[in-house]
């Protein structure tokens, strides 16, 4: 099947990841930015063009269709999801994919900023792709393969599978979801229209790797609210809101427990954001950890740091406002493997090793799977990501179509 699906992946990622579709926390619409829907419209087109059935582009900004199942018998309803939106903070300006035919394993420079150099000593698994075609952006953006790469991924699966229904599958559903980069979007999935027992989200990285366990996450808001008044006027009578946040985030651990200085299975507190005057400021951070109990420690530690510092300036008023994000998903998938062991039957079948890292982030599937659909991660080769360093090699994508097609013949199997 080598090469199969290459030039459609090459030609849907570059498409895909000009389109801007960057998400906005602050907003209150739904999605998040009208620019994510201008991709929405665009692949529903396509889904409808390719002959998917039920194709709607709901309310909330997600498109759903249905690829009709081509074997009989009760078979579990499958679906499969990626995001159309792209990361907030990184550069500005409008994507321009380039694409590096068959690399050669020499540095590669980026046109838009020359202080940007890739290369293997900086991303060690672009050693392992010599004469693969790389796609990058230019410099001044990310690229936006996360998750552009599991767009094109799905989209190209789909058309493959309605254009052989000698292949075997059951019933399979497509959605494309908006907001999963500020941890919005899936909470107004219709699971009625999603309609599945089982999902994937087509969001990981490198070939081979299935990931059933992430983090749990909160977020939370300190918001600090001074003494105003004139400048000129001030002593005795001002409390700066903006020299409190200094000294708050000076009194959160520093050597640990941030995300520049912890790894693997350790969670971290990570002030991300902050904002305001001297008449009151809001500080942003997110909490992170692979166990539920460590990451209430994580909050508690900032509220008592929280507590501390108004001691020190009563005449202030600092609250801590702590909300969930999503739970590890392994709470419940342990409960049912399948979806993860039919993925490694067919990595064993095709020679690929299964990898299963637990990932320090979150998917779309960490709270679709909360919500009872159970839906592991599967990788797309997207690297780098959230950077304007970020590749991914098109023979990686064209292994991950690959294994898709073996995957739904698996599950039809009883």
């Amino acid at each position: 099947m080598s090469n199969t699906f290459c030039p459609e992946l090459e030609e849907r990622l570059v498409r895909y990841t000009a389109v801007e579709t960057t998400s906005d926390e602050t907003s209150a619409t739904m999605p998040s930015t009208a620019t994510q829907l201008e991709l929405q419209r665009m692949l529903q087109r396509e889904l409808v063009d390719i002959g998917a059935s039920d194709v709607q582009l709901d309310a909330n900004g997600f498109v759903y269709a249905t690829i009709p199942a081509t074997a009989g018998g009760d078979i579990p309803r499958v679906a499969l999801l990626a995001h159309v939106d792209t990361v907030a903070g990184v550069g500005a300006g409008p994507v321009k994919p380039r694409v590096h035919r068959a690399y050669d394993g020499s540095p590669i420079v980026f046109p838009d900023d020359a202080l940007l150099v890739l290369m293997p000593e900086i991303s060690p698994y672009l050693d392992e792709k010599i004469g693969d075609d790389i796609i990058t952006a230019s410099g001044g953006t990310l690229l936006g393969a996360d998750d552009k790469a599991g767009v094109a991924i799905i989209m190209t699966l789909a058309r493959h599978l309605l254009a052989h229904p000698e292949i075997p599958h059951g019933e399979l559903r497509i959605c494309f979801t908006p907001d999963e980069e500020i941890g919005t979007g899936i909470r107004k999935i219709d699971l009625q229209r999603l309609n599945a027992d089982f999902a994937y989200t087509l969001d990981g990285a490198e070939v081979g790797e299935i990931v059933y366990e992430t983090f749990s996450a909160d977020k939370a808001t300190v918001t600090i609210t001074g003494v105003s008044t004139h400048p000129g006027r001030a002593k005795g009578k001002l409390v700066n809101a903006l020299y409190l946040a200094s000294r708050l985030a000076q009194t959160l651990p520093h050597a640990k427990l941030t995300p520049e200085t912890t790894d693997g299975r350790q969670g971290f507190l990570h002030l991300y954001k902050q904002e305001g005057s001297a008449a009151e400021c809001k500080m942003h951070f997110i909490l992170r950890d692979f166990d539920e109990e460590k990451l209430m420690e994580h909050g508690r530690l900032l509220e008592s740091v929280c507590e501390t510092v108004q001691m020190t300036e009563p005449r202030a008023r600092i609250t801590c406002e702590i909300t969930p994000q999503y739970r590890n998903m392994h709470y419940w998938l342990q409960n049912d493997m399948r979806p993860v062991e039919y993925v490694v039957d067919v990595l064993n079948d095709m020679g690929i090793e299964p990898l299963s890292p637990p990932i320090r982030g979150g998917t779309d599937g960490s709270q679709l799977t909360e919500m009872g659909v159970p839906t592991p991660n599967l990788f797309t080769g997207m690297q780098n990501i959230h950077s304007p360093l970020e590749w991914v090699s098109v023979q990686d994508m064209e292994k991950s179509v690959e294994v898709l097609v073996g995957l739904v013949q698996r599950w039809a199997k009883k």
